[in-house]
């Protein structure tokens, strides 16, 4: 077993403590990281411990949660209530991921892309991509999406009514009131928390950005079929005219 300095002990501790009260650190903590041995190989156990990975972006020090277990993994009942209306069913948890799926599956055009392809996603289109996935989702069988909610742990049946059932009358207004049930509606909700999570960012114009902390997850998880368990190749593999198609996008557990 290593013994550590107790100077060591103290400034890896008080790192760890920022990222669990802030989920990041900043440029002062980040040169300690990389310039120390010590205090690195210290906090990656701590960070561990927790069923987390540390990355860095820009010169950030970002923790992440990689399993359900861990104690920072956003719960599905925070989100109802944060985000989601309090009586929200599992289906809004699940459209609210499979939203954010397609999000990402918009930036990217094939699985092995290191980049985004594209610099800034319209609401709009963001609404239209969404019910692109649906449409292909429909030209499945319900016997195969019964099947394949048993394989990926998604409720595709479940996911393909809750969006059906939002009203899209309203669908062309560039703003949705907070009170309605629309797509665009509930597509800005999701908006919010990929915003708060620093996934996203707002550009003005009803536009969004991929950030860097989202590039740097794409990159490390969700292109990785072990993370991914086969969702992007099922969703993206097809078109409605039954063409092969290359996009990619990513998995968050629920």
């Amino acid at each position: 077993m290593m013994l550590y300095e107790a100077a060591t002990v103290q400034s890896a501790f008080s790192i760890f403590r920022l990222l669990t009260r802030d989920g990041k650190a900043g440029t002062e903590h980040y040169h300690t990281y990389l310039t120390d041995d010590d205090v690195r190989g210290l906090l990656d156990e701590f960070i561990r411990t927790v069923d987390c990975d540390l990355i860095t972006v820009g010169q950030e020090l970002l923790m992440i949660p990689t399993t359900g277990d861990s104690p920072f993994h956003v719960s599905n009942e925070y989100l109802r209530k944060t985000y989601l209306k309090t009586q929200a069913t599992n289906a809004d948890l699940y459209l609210l991921y499979f939203s954010t799926i397609v999000l990402l599956g918009e930036f990217y055009n094939s699985y092995t892309s290191k980049e985004p392809t594209k610099d800034f996603l319209p609401m709009a289109e963001w609404v239209q991509a969404v019910q692109q996935r649906i449409d292909a989702l429909n030209e499945h069988s319900e016997e195969d999406l019964a099947e394949l909610a048993s394989e990926f742990s998604y409720n595709w049946p479940m996911i393909i009514e809750k969006w059906n059932q939002m009203d899209d009358l309203q669908e062309q207004a560039k703003r949705q009131s907070g009170n309605t049930v629309s797509r665009l509606s509930f597509l800005d909700t999701v908006r919010r928390f990929l915003v708060d999570q620093q996934l996203i960012a707002d550009i003005g114009n009803y536009e969004v950005e991929l950030t860097e902390k989202a590039k740097t997850v794409v990159q490390r998880y969700f292109m990785d079929s072990e993370f991914n368990r086969g969702i992007l190749d099922f969703l993206y593999r097809f078109e409605n005219d039954g063409e092969e198609v290359n996009s990619n996008a990513g998995n968050l557990e629920d």
